[in-house]
């Protein structure tokens, strides 16, 4: 199975502060964009989970 990496709408097309995600049956995947062939960050379910809540609850200052 390849992997589908998706960015924001949001990001724009001139490149920029952009991450793709990955979405896997029990995990998700976080890279640079600008750099596809580094390192990903692997997050397990809850712990992605928990960081969307956290980032719709406005607990990050983004």
């Amino acid at each position: 199975m390849s992997e589908k990496w998706s960015k924001s709408s949001y990001s724009g097309s001139n490149g920029g502060q952009c991450v793709e995600i990955c979405t896997q049956s029990k995990r998700t995947c976080v890279r640079d964009s600008k750099d596809q062939e580094g390192s990903a960050l692997s997050f397990d379910a809850s712990a992605w989970s928990s960081f969307v809540a956290g980032v719709k609850a406005g607990e990050f200052a983004i």
